[in-house]
């Protein structure tokens, strides 16, 4: 018998889905809970590497995936130069293996809303517009009450609900989410033709500014900046100011730039970064994903490593037949040093940007392509 027979899951983003459709694949009742009125987040794209396409795979999403993503096995670089010079072109690491793409990049929305069908399909009760208030557990389980007044009584309970999470506040965590001292500006939009893969243009007025194609006829692209305060502008300021910041930029970003006229397509946050300490749970309650982990984006892992949690976790709570300390150490063992590694590669990217610091970049992509390629 699996170590749990049901499950209440809080947040139905990748960690969430993700370890949702693996215990409810395997026998497992789980509700998951999401705060939120409907699943297809706002957002523009994600990219994805090689190991979250992986574990997409293991989760009977594959073919969904591949259908309405966009993938590439190669990133280009350019000069923010009059022509956007191409620079070099690097070929991506295939951390999923040999037969999956090296990189594919895809609409946040689309992605949720295949997740959310898969968990439906495989028996996930699914509760849109709900979270918990209460959390009281013993020794045999977890009582918990929820926002429309219902109760229910769980083997566990996963809290995937991301950077700020209220379970992770509930369980009287205290964990230091930290600016990293940049802000991204992020727009979705078409895709021109000649864009078929991730471009990156360093240098400048800004940090980064890079694009990635999500589908036959989307992309996303971005703008990275000093972190500062944007949230006095309106909407349409919002996108005039992403437009005036990308006219450095040239080759495909001069047809981009034409293509940006929707704000509310338009959104702008810090980068964030914060790992809490091992243990990641407190007796049957335990942290996945953001709510564990998290870092900027400078080298695209944060959605594989969510994904990663929550394949390690529903395995380890459907292969093992007691929930004791033994199944949490394991837990650690496999997913803390791992996820800490990623997080401070990311933020040593970052910091060497703002820093102006000319670091060992290949070195690092090559210890994280080399971490990554070997399963979670």
């Amino acid at each position: 018998m699996p170590a749990v027979n049901s499950a209440l899951v809080v947040g139905a983003g990748l960690a969430g889905a993700g370890v949702a459709i693996h215990l409810a694949g395997k026998g497992v009742a789980v509700d998951l809970v999401e705060i939120k009125p409907e699943v297809a987040a706002l957002g523009s794209g994600i990219t994805l590497q090689g190991n979250a396409l992986r574990e997409l795979r293991s989760l009977g999403v594959w073919d969904q995936v591949s259908a309405h993503g966009y993938a590439f096995d190669v990133t280009g670089f350019r000069a923010p130069d009059p022509a956007g010079s191409v620079l070099f072109e690097v070929p991506d690491a295939k951390t999923g293996g040999p037969d999956l793409p090296a990189v594919m990049g895809m609409p946040r929305p689309e992605l949720a809303q295949i997740l959310a069908d898969r968990a439906t399909e495989v028996g996930v009760k699914l509760r849109l517009g709900t979270t918990f208030t209460e959390l009281v557990q013993d020794d045999a389980g977890v009582d918990v009450t929820f926002s429309d007044g219902s109760t229910g009584r769980y083997d566990v309970v996963i809290g995937a609900d991301g950077v700020r999470s209220w379970t992770r506040r509930a369980l009287g965590i205290n964990l230091e989410t930290r600016s990293v001292g940049m802000g991204i500006w992020r727009a979705f939009g078409p895709r021109p033709a000649d864009v078929t893969r991730t471009d990156l243009y360093y240098g400048g007025p800004s940090y980064i500014a890079g694009y990635c194609p999500t589908g036959e006829d989307s992309l996303y692209a971005y703008i990275v900046e000093d972190a500062q305060d944007r949230s006095a502008l309106s909407p349409e300021e919002q996108l005039a100011t992403m437009k005036r910041l990308s006219e450095a930029y040239h080759g495909p970003w001069d047809e981009i730039r034409e293509t940006l006229t929707d704000p509310s397509r338009v959104n702008y946050t810090w980068f964030e970064t914060h790992v809490l300490e091992a243990p990641w749970n407190r007796g049957r309650v335990v942290l996945i994903g953001d709510a564990a982990h998290t870092c900027p984006p400078t080298i695209a892992q944060g959605g594989a490593m969510a994904l990663e949690d929550a394949v390690v976790l529903a395995e380890l709570l459907t292969e093992r037949d007691t929930l004791d300390q033994d199944l949490w150490d394991a837990f650690t063992a496999r997913r803390f040093e791992r996820a800490k590694t990623v997080v401070d590669a990311s933020n040593q990217l970052a910091q060497w940007q703002l820093e102006h610091v000319q670091g060992d970049i290949p070195s690092l992509m090559r210890s994280i392509a080399m971490l990554t390629s070997q399963p979670a």
